[in-house]
């Protein structure tokens, strides 16, 4: 599934690309998404320029003056730039037909994706106004998740892949923080102190930066604006490594289950909580 480093790698490929650039109109091949794809999205967005291209936790919005796109690539969806005539294959659902003989296709063969549009501040429509902040804002730090964890008893794994306690944060940067601040994924919020959760805010941070630098992970699905792959799975410390020699200490990594959720983890150098 695109997590925050994918997505963020994507609306930075786009945005030179197509801020500026007009949206002649929009052809939609199939509307049943995790969502309906607006009967009338291109009535509302033919000839309107792009304005701005921005990330809120997993959703891309492309800004227009009265309007804004709100795209989520679900668990197999991607964006990619083709040629105006370019063939459409079996999953590509939604084209927009840009003014430079491009199209920016959205292809997603599990369809749990979304094509969206509001007429009002995308920021405070009902699936973004309660996202709690960005792991790259100023507003996020160790102080944030030690008062967002009084009173709650639950797994830190989980804790920090909840979007009203800081969004973007899936199940593989997860893993690989946890990694990097040597606590227990299963570790309860309530065993965490302050000096660590400071440490833990800093290496979210760390592992999301070095994955956008790789253009994401990618495992199977996910390709770029450009139809490339990620490279940060060539990175990766734990996550997917289960039977294989930690990097740093040697231990063999080890696989459970938290939250439905395949975690990996070192058992030696992880040993906080």
């Amino acid at each position: 599934m695109p997590e925050l480093p994918e997505v963020e790698s994507i609306c930075r490929g786009l945005k030179p690309r197509l801020v500026g650039r007009c949206v002649k109109t929009a052809v939609v091949r199939c509307a049943k998404l995790r969502w309906p794809v607006p009967s009338d999205i291109s009535k509302k967005i033919s000839n309107q320029e792009i304005l701005d291209i921005k990330r809120r936790g997993k959703y891309l919005l492309f800004i227009f003056d009265s309007s804004a796109l709100m795209i989520h690539l679900g668990m197999s969806g991607f964006l990619h730039l083709v040629t105006n005539g370019n063939a459409s294959t079996k999953h590509d659902h939604v084209d927009f037909v840009l003014d430079n003989g491009f199209l920016l296709r959205f292809n997603d063969p599990r369809r749990f994706g979304s094509v969206l549009l509001t007429e009002k501040d995308p920021l405070q429509h009902k699936l973004l106004k309660d996202l709690g902040p960005e792991p790259l804002g100023d507003d996020f730090d160790g102080k944030h998740l030690f008062n967002s964890a009084k009173n709650r008893s639950l797994a830190i794994k989980n804790f920090i892949m909840d979007s009203k306690v800081v969004v973007g944060v899936g199940n593989i940067y997860a893993s690989e923080a946890l990694f990097l601040a040597k606590i227990k994924p299963d570790a309860s919020v309530c065993d965490i102190n302050l000096q660590q959760y400071v440490l833990l805010a800093d290496s979210i941070k760390s592992v999301l930066l070095r994955a956008i630098d790789a253009g994401g992970t990618t495992f199977r699905d996910f390709r770029n604006h450009l139809g490339e792959k990620g490279g940060f799975a060539e990175s990766l410390y734990v996550y997917n490594r289960s039977g294989l020699p930690c990097r740093i200490c040697g231990t063999t990594i080890e696989k459970i289950t938290i939250g439905q959720r395949s975690t990996y983890f070192c058992p030696n150098c992880q040993k906080y909580g």
